[in-house]
Formats: C-alpha cells, sequence, structure tokens
C-alpha cells in the first residue's frame, strides 16, 4: 500500500477562543478520493488550510508527500494544487488571462502551457468561453475555471474546499465526474463539502463536528454501521399544521428522538433503535402512517452529532 500524500496526526487549532480543531487526524493516499464532511464552523476549512500551509497548527502534525507544507523549500508548494473556498480568481480577467497568469507563476513554459490549457479547456468545456471575464461566469462554470487554475502545474496533491458550493445540480455532476478522472492518475484529492449526498461519491469519508473526527471509513461501511432507525411519518391530510401537531409527540418521546427532519408532506424521524416500537405505537396512535425507511448519510452523521460533545470555548 503506498504511502499518505496527506497525513494529519493530532492536529489542534484554534481562533482566538474558539477551537477549530481538536486532534485531528486523518491520512489521503495517491489515487484515493477522501471527503471531509461537516456543517458550517466544522472545521474543514482549518484542516485545509494547515495542509496547504497557509497557517501553521497550534500542536500535531501536518505532512504533505511526506514534507512540511509551511517549509518553503520542500517543494509541498510545487505538488499541491488549492482551490479555496472564496473567490481566488482576478474577476477583471478573461478565462484565458487567468490561465496565463496563473501558468506564469507556475513557471510553465509556452509549450507547456497551451497543452495543458487545451486539455483542461476541453475537459471542463470552458474553450467557447475563452474572452470572458471571469466575473461574467455562472457559479458552475466560475468554479470550473478555479479547478483549471489548481491542476496546471499537474499537482499530485489536490485539495479542495467546498468546490460545489452554490453550483447547479447539472455543474455539480461534471465537477465530480472531472476529479474521478484525476483520482484515476494516481492524484490524491481531499475534498470538503457540507453536502452529505456526496459522502457517497468518495472513497473514503471523514465526518467532522466541531474540529473533531466522529467517524471515518468507506461510504458503504459507514451506512452498514448506523445503529439507529430511520421512520418515515405520514400524517393523514399532510401539511405543516398536521406534522406541526405530531411535535407533543415526539418531545414526549425525549432522547429516544434524535433528529427530526420535513420529507414532503410528512417527516423523517431517527430515532434510537430500543425505542423504535415505542415511537411507532406512539406516532400510530397519533393518526400516523409509519414506515421503517434506509438510513442515508444524512441520518447518520445527524446520529453521531447527538451522540457527541459539545464544547466549542477554550476553559
Amino acid at each position: 500500500m503506498p504511502e499518505p500524500a496527506v497525513r494529519m496526526q493530532d492536529v489542534h487549532h484554534r481562533h482566538g477562543t474558539v477551537v477549530s480543531l481538536r486532534g485531528l487526524s486523518l491520512a489521503v493516499r495517491p489515487g484515493e478520493l477522501y471527503g471531509l464532511v461537516g456543517p458550517d464552523a466544522a472545521g474543514k476549512t482549518s484542516a485545509l488550510r494547515l495542509m496547504a500551509g497557509v497557517m501553521a497548527p497550534a500542536s500535531g502534525t501536518v505532512r504533505i508527500l511526506g514534507n512540511d507544507p509551511l517549509d518553503a523549500g520542500s517543494g509541498v508548494r510545487e505538488a499541491l494544487g488549492y482551490m479555496p473556498q472564496r473567490f481566488s480568481l482576478y474577476g477583471d480577467l478573461s478565462v484565458g488571462e487567468n490561465l496565463r497568469f496563473f501558468a506564469d507563476l507556475f513557471c510553465l513554459d509556452r509549450v507547456t502551457y497551451r497543452a495543458r490549457r487545451d486539455r483542461l479547456l476541453a475537459l471542463t468545456r470552458l474553450a467557447p468561453f475563452l474572452d470572458r471575464r471571469a466575473d461574467a461566469l455562472s457559479g458552475g462554470m466560475y468554479k470550473k475555471l478555479a479547478l483549471s487554475v489548481a491542476l496546471l502545474h499537474e499537482p499530485k496533491v489536490l485539495l479542495l474546499d467546498e468546490p460545489t458550493n452554490g453550483v447547479d445540480p447539472v455543474s455539480r455532476a461534471e465537477l465530480w465526474d472531472l476529479l474521478y478522472e484525476f483520482a484515476a492518475r494516481d492524484m490524491a484529492i481531499l475534498v470538503t463539502t457540507s453536502y452529505m449526498d456526496e459522502a457517497a461519491r468518495c472513497g473514503r469519508v471523514g465526518l467532522l463536528h466541531q474540529g473533531a473526527m466522529l467517524a471515518e471509513d468507506t461510504p458503504t461501511a459507514l451506512v452498514a454501521g448506523f445503529q439507529d432507525t430511520v421512520l418515515r411519518i405520514e400524517t393523514d391530510g399532510g401539511g405543516p399544521d398536521a406534522t406541526d401537531a405530531l411535535d407533543p409527540v415526539l418531545s414526549d418521546l425525549g432522547d429516544a428522538v434524535v433528529a427530526v427532519t420535513p420529507l414532503g408532506m410528512g417527516l423523517r424521524v431517527v430515532v434510537r433503535t430500543a425505542a423504535r416500537d415505542r415511537a411507532t405505537d406512539r406516532l400510530t396512535a397519533a393518526g400516523c402512517q409509519v414506515r421503517q425507511a434506509p438510513p442515508g448519510f444524512e441520518d447518520l452523521f445527524l446520529s453521531r452529532v447527538a451522540a457527541a460533545p459539545h464544547a466549542m470555548e477554550v476553559p
């Protein structure tokens, strides 16, 4: 098995009095597409910035291809592609001008640049928009251009911070297709996302909450290890009023209810398996149709969060 291209070991970091990472450890190998999944303020961006050498950890170690990303002479920056969440391109430059500018920063010769540019434009289907200003691109096209910039120097490690945030479903699918292609070429890819449905697209997934890793495994193994029960609840007549009437019933179940999510005209409720029969009886007596449903990543994440400690402030 190849050595990890990315490794974090017991990394802690804080912003003032707020802990952004608490003992985070993970590893990403060449050819692997790893997803760091979690909500806003989970610590995903902090983790990527530490990997990119933008800031230093309070404690713990970060290594890219075995080297410290903070060491300017280690060659990490030449081997790393980093696409931040916030806009990183020059809006007043065209697609072609942005690519040319960053190619100069990467010290690419003209022949190499032309070959890589043309290939990336073909892959992202941005060739017809070569003269369009970056700030005139749609959200999906902008993300594809940012990805192209990050790939110009053919990095061995690619870090993407929520690359599909604000992108339409078609462009999201196209971006993931591009990631699969580059992972197949032995590139180590770490992508952060707050979209739970994207977790299933990754080879391995780390569930991050309040700076701590809640669980890490393949998507299939994580879902297979789900220990709670998902109930799909439909009320007579449906609608918000009908589901609101269930609030007292769900409140009476107390800690047995892990999460409640609206679903169409009904609800999706995650309950502790030990309380499944009691919850089903109570909801049925309240006039609901109750069916057990297969769990998804959102159910898994909410279940793990419910069992996790909550302490962001530094004592």
